[in-house]
C-alpha cells in the first residue's frame, strides 16, 4: 500500500479479521440433522459421508469440544491420532481432527500452521458442502491473518464461485483483501456491494476501507463526504474525527480539517494527543499553503500543543517539543522556539535538534553555549556532519578560538556537501593570517 504524508493519517488504520468461531464438530454433520442447507445452490458433487462407527463420532465430538473448551491437552491427545489417520479409518473424522488441530494452532499464534492442518482438512475433499465451505472460509481468513493476500482472494473467489453464496461479510473481507492488494477501485466496488447486500451490518472498518481506498484513487470529495457523515453520527469519537479530519486534508480542505477541529477541541472532545498534534500541523501546513496566514497559524499552532500540555492530554516528547519549536520559528519567535528545542533535546534519539538549539544560539552570539550544543549533536549523530562542523566552527571563531575552528573547517571540508564552503573559509582564513 502506497504511504502517504501526514495528510494520510488515520485512513489506513489496520482493519480487524473477524474470524469464525469454534470448530465444526461430526454431531453439525451427522444424516440424523435435517437442517437447512447453507450453501444448496453449490456446484461441489456433495461427498458421502464415511463416518460410520459410534466410536468415530464419540472421539471426534469429544475431541473438537475439548478444543473449544481450551483443554489443549486432552484436545491433542485425542485429535493427532485421528488427524494423522493411525486412530481411525474414517476420512471425515480425520479431516474434522485437522480442522479442530488448525483452530487450536490459530488460538496460539501459529498462523502458518492453522493454515497448513486446514489445507490438509479441505484437501481429503469428503467434508459435506456446508462443513467444506464452512471450513473454505475460514481458510480464506487464515490466510488474510497470515497477509497472504493474492491467495486469500484465490481462494474466496473460489468459495463463491463454488458454493455460490453472496453475503455482506464476504463483500466486505474481498475489498479488506482488495485494498491490502492496492486494487483500490476494486475495494471500493466490494465495500459498495456489502454495505447493499440485505444481510449487511455495516461494519466501521468497511467506511475506512472506503474511504482510504477514495484517498488512493483521488477521490478525496468522497472520502470526506463518507468520514463527514460518520462524524455526524458519533460525534465525539476520537476516531471518527480523526478519519474526517484525515479526509478533508487528503483533499486539501485544510480549513474546513483546522474548523472541524477547533469544533471538536471546544467541545471537549479532544482525548487523545493525536488530535492535537495532528491540529497543529494542519495549521502548519495550511500556513505554507497561504503566506499570508502563515504567522498567526503557526502561533495557532504552539497555542494547540500549550493547550494539550495543559491539560495533561498531550504528553512531554521530542516531537511534541520539536512541533513547537518548528511553530515559533515560523512565527518569528527565535526564543520561544530555543526554548522549546532545548527541552526537546534531550529526547530526541539523534543530534538534530541539538543542531537546531547550537544554531539559534549561534545567532544569539551565545558561543560556548552553541559549541557545547553542537558538540552533543554530533556525538548523538546527526544526519549533516558536515555542517554541524561548520556550526561548531562559527561558535569557536565566535570565542576568538581560530585555531579550534580551523580544525572543524578542516572536517566540514572532507564532506562532500560542505567541501566547497569550507575550503572557501579556509582559503579567506589562511590569507588573513
Amino acid at each position: 500500500m502506497k504511504q502517504g504524508s501526514f495528510a494520510k493519517l488515520a485512513l489506513a488504520t489496520a482493519v480487524a479479521l473477524s474470524l469464525a468461531s469454534g470448530a465444526v464438530s461430526a454431531r453439525d454433520s451427522a444424516p440424523k440433522d435435517k437442517k437447512e442447507a447453507l450453501y444448496p445452490n453449490a456446484t461441489r458433487t456433495e461427498p458421502k459421508l464415511d463416518l460410520k462407527t459410534e466410536k468415530d463420532q464419540k472421539a471426534i465430538n469429544e475431541g473438537l469440544d475439548a478444543a473449544n473448551n481450551g483443554d489443549k491437552d486432552k484436545a491433542m491427545q485425542i485429535l493427532q491420532p485421528l488427524a494423522d489417520g493411525s486412530g481411525t479409518s474414517s476420512k471425515y473424522a480425520q479431516a474434522l481432527a485437522l480442522q479442530g488441530l488448525a483452530n487450536m494452532k490459530y488460538n496460539d499464534g501459529d498462523v502458518k500452521g492453522a493454515i497448513v492442518e486446514l489445507k490438509k482438512a479441505l484437501d481429503i475433499g469428503v467434508m459435506p458442502n456446508d462443513t467444506y465451505f464452512q471450513l473454505k472460509y475460514m481458510y480464506t481468513q487464515f490466510l488474510v491473518a497470515d497477509e497472504q493476500y493474492a491467495p486469500a482472494l484465490q481462494s474466496l473467489q473460489e468459495w463463491r464461485s463454488e458454493g455460490k453464496k453472496e453475503t455482506a461479510d464476504s463483500y466486505g473481507l474481498e475489498g479488506n483483501i482488495d485494498y491490502r492488494l492496492e486494487k483500490y477501485p476494486e475495494a471500493i466496488a466490494a465495500i459498495t456491494k456489502a454495505k447493499s447486500m440485505p444481510d449487511a451490518k455495516p461494519q466501521g472498518s468497511w467506511d475506512q476501507i472506503l474511504a482510504a481506498s477514495y484517498a488512493e484513487t483521488g477521490q478525496g470529495d468522497k472520502a470526506a463526504d463518507l468520514a463527514s457523515a460518520e462524524l455526524a453520527k458519533n460525534p465525539n469519537d476520537p476516531t471518527a474525527m480523526q478519519n474526517a479530519a484525515s479526509s478533508l486534508i487528503q483533499a486539501q480542505k485544510y480549513p474546513e480539517a483546522i474548523a472541524l477541529l477547533e469544533k471538536g477541541r471546544a467541545a471537549g472532545a479532544f482525548k487523545d494527543e493525536k488530535l492535537y498534534i495532528n491540529l497543529a500541523k494542519v495549521y502548519l501546513i495550511d500556513g505554507q499553503d497561504h503566506s499570508e496566514r502563515q504567522e498567526a497559524n503557526a502561533g495557532k499552532a504552539q497555542a494547540v500543543l500549550e493547550d494539550g500540555l495543559s491539560k495533561g492530554v498531550v504528553k512531554p516528547s521530542a516531537e511534541v517539543y520539536k512541533l513547537q519549536g518548528d511553530a515559533a520559528i515560523t512565527a518569528g519567535n527565535e526564543s520561544a522556539a530555543l526554548a522549546a528545542y532545548q527541552k526537546a533535546a534531550p529526547l530526541a534519539k539523534d543530534g538534530e535538534v541539538s543542531l537546531s538549539v547550537a544554531r539559534l544560539q549561534l545567532q544569539k552570539n551565545q558561543y560556548p553555549a552553541a559549541e557545547k550544543s553542537v558538540t552533543d549533536a554530533i556525538s548523538k549523530g546527526v544526519q549533516h556532519k558536515g555542517q554541524a562542523y561548520m556550526v561548531r566552527a562559527e561558535a569557536k571563531r565566535g570565542q576568538k578560538n581560530k585555531q579550534g575552528a580551523i580544525a572543524d573547517m578542516k572536517l566540514a571540508a572532507q564532506d562532500p556537501e560542505t567541501s566547497a564552503k569550507a575550503n572557501a573559509w579556509l582559503k579567506n582564513a589562511e590569507n588573513t593570517k
